[in-house]
């Protein structure tokens, strides 16, 4: 069966169907027609609700929607189309709306895959032939130019350049590439070419880990059970017992189609989607998109929370942290002749620097004879000194006392730094870091305070580091040194523990984790693609203040929605009782569960505008 004929064209042929049949009703003329046109459209839309409830039940999935086909046969049979019929259009219009509440469309295996080197220059004796990855042997010899992704893990033989490791590690800073270097597929040559000897086939090295782990896991992530089923599991069978009830008092199989027609429940169906749309509604007017209905349902469960640090926790681009100064030089002086040749250079520190003495409101002079290492340094002429900034070994190479005063400097320091020389002399050095977000203390505060009872700091960074950064924040637990495998077992091991787990990342290193956990929410301001496309929910804004809005949204939704459901439940359970007296037909049945039923979608609708001040406790 056609699913966008029944999801669309179902709800929409019940109602004409009942539309047509209420004009010839009204008409002059005691001709039955119109009792036809309703029996017509009672066959036509109730046969395949009751067909794919079947269908259902064979499968094993005791669902809400039992009772209501239940109402559709028992109407078919005892010639009662109008109330049959309505309870069709509650049914499939609810179905519809659930359907729609919960549509993703994620294509996070394709976009990896699609990202993922085909072709790789494979050097054979002094000729560059390019080949598909797949055909990569152990020990082949590949040129890697500036711009492309490395196609297999391996170790550089020839070559000075920078790795965007990234993708892999989450880390923004590039690591300097030589000679004898480990290299994982999936990082970026930023600039010269690379010579590098394969140490694994394209399909076993990281990045092709990567996709079959993201593939893996959205495998392995159960389907969410419906709210309306976990209740239909228990309202349903009591349905049946009044029905049960009512026949043996009466022998009128009219009463137990009365009770039938009430009991559908519409409640169940409705509540939650109508809930689920209006949060999520909600939740886009602050720039939370939720892809999908189930993921509003999960927030409002999380109780531990996992991030990422590099672009989640932290601002995700290295800054000038410190500027270690030599007299006569000063911080000012020192940005300035330092900036003056930087400017020139593409690398992600020099562009850094720079920015760093623009915000000072220094103006760089010109800088001529420039002389860029790629990787390692620049230098040039300015105002008549030769200055040079760049890595260490390139100062040793150049200027060996020079080297040795700065390296004084560091006391062992292991923290990204540039060396600065003017004139063959020690300068200075300038010191990059990757800063915190302001706020991060009172966002997990607030997390605490809806119900979040365990927060986890993963990354790949140096453990020593992660733990700082989550003492900082106020984070309990802190993990560093990880691929992103161990991101993800992670989370399997949090949720085989019973634990409801929010993961939030930025990077292709985390969409693993994202795709397995309960609930992933991924930062689209800096990592995007596969990570927005990994998660269940995208926070546009660059705002982790967000991440306990979306679980406050989530947690009010879900109290609506179950309130809602309560109310309805309840009202249909006291028509049940007056239905199995006797005291209401099954027209005037349809009518009084409709009436319910717009009752509970204007309870359900509240979820759009609420406030999320009542949701600072679990549901």
């Amino acid at each position: 069966m056609n699913r966008r004929f029944t999801t669309l064209g179902l709800p929409a042929g019940a109602l004409l169907f009942l539309a047509v049949g209420s004009v010839a009703h009204i008409s002059p003329g005691t001709d039955p027609w119109p009792d036809r046109i309703w029996t017509v459209g009672l066959f036509v839309v109730g046969i395949p609700i009751i067909l794919r409830t079947i269908i259902g039940m064979l499968r094993g999935r005791f669902a809400a929607d039992l009772v209501a086909a239940l109402a559709i046969g028992a109407s078919m049979a005892l010639n009662h189309p109008f109330a049959g019929l309505v309870v069709a259009l509650m049914q499939s219009g609810g179905e519809a709306l659930e359907q729609f509440a919960e549509r993703r469309a994620t294509q996070a295996v394709r976009e990896l895959e699609s990202q993922a080197p085909r072709i790789g220059h494979k050097i054979v004796a002094t000729n560059i032939q390019d080949v598909p990855v797949d055909q990569i042997a152990i020990g082949d010899t590949l040129l890697v130019r500036p711009g492309e992704m490395l196609p297999c893990d391996g170790v550089v033989v020839d070559g000075i350049s920078q790795i965007d490791t990234a993708r892999i590690s989450g880390e923004p800073i590039p690591v300097p590439a030589a000679p004898g270097l480990a290299v994982r597929s999936g990082s970026v040559n930023l600039d010269g070419p690379l010579t590098m000897r394969a140490t694994a086939l394209a399909r076993e090295s990281l990045y092709a880990q990567i996709v079959e782990l993201v593939r893996t896991a959205q495998n392995s992530k159960a389907p969410l059970q419906r709210i309306a089923d976990r209740y239909a599991i228990w309202f349903t069978p009591i349905t049946l017992i009044v029905c049960g009830v009512a026949y043996f008092l009466s022998h009128d199989p009219n009463r137990v189609l009365a009770v039938l027609v009430v009991a559908t429940p519409c409640p169940l169906i409705l509540a939650t989607p109508v809930a689920i749309l209006g949060g999520i509604n909600r939740a886009a007017r602050r720039q939370i998109i939720m892809r999908h209905g189930g993921a509003l349902e999960q927030l409002g469960l999380v109780d531990t929370a996992i991030f990422d640090k590099t672009g989640t926790l932290t601002i995700g681009r290295p800054a000038v942290e410190t500027v270690v100064c030599i007299p006569p030089y000063t911080e000012r002086e020192l940005l300035r002749l330092a900036g003056a040749v930087e400017q020139s250079s593409g690398h992600l520190l020099a562009r850094t620097l720079v920015d760093a003495a623009r915000r000072l409101g220094i103006k760089l002079p010109f800088a001529s004879k420039l002389n860029e290492v790629p990787g390692l340094g620049i230098s040039g002429e300015v105002e008549e000194h030769s200055v040079m900034v760049g890595a260490l070994s390139l100062m040793r190479e150049r200027f060996p006392a020079a080297a040795a005063t700065l390296e004084r400097l560091d006391q062992g320091a292991t923290t990204l730094r540039a060396y600065v020389a003017v004139d063959g002399r020690a300068a200075g050095t300038v010191i990059y870091a990757d800063r915190i977000r302001p706020g991060l203390p009172q966002m997990f505060a607030r997390l605490k305070q809806l119900g979040v009872t365990r927060t986890l700091l993963l990354s790949g960074d140096r453990t020593p580091t992660v733990a700082a950064v989550a003492r900082e924040v106020g984070i309990d637990e802190a993990e560093g040194d990880l691929l992103p495998e161990d991101k993800l077992r992670t989370v399997e091991r949090l949720r085989a523990e019973g634990r409801h787990v929010l993961m939030v990342g930025d990077g292709v290193n985390d969409a693993p984790a994202l795709s397995a956990a309960a609930v992933g929410l991924a930062l689209a301001a800096h990592g995007g693609g596969i990570a927005a496309e990994s998660a269940d929910v995208v926070l546009l804004a660059d705002d982790l203040s967000r991440v306990p809005e979306a679980i406050a949204i989530g947690r009010n939704t879900l109290r609506i929605a179950k309130q809602s459901i309560g109310a309805g439940l309840g009202l249909s359970a006291l028509a049940m009782v007056i239905a199995a007296l006797g005291f209401i037909p099954p027209t005037i049945g349809a009518l009084l569960q409709e009436a319910i039923d717009v009752a509970v979608i204007l309870n359900a609708l509240r979820a759009s505008v609420h406030q999320t001040a009542h949701s600072s406790v679990p549901s």
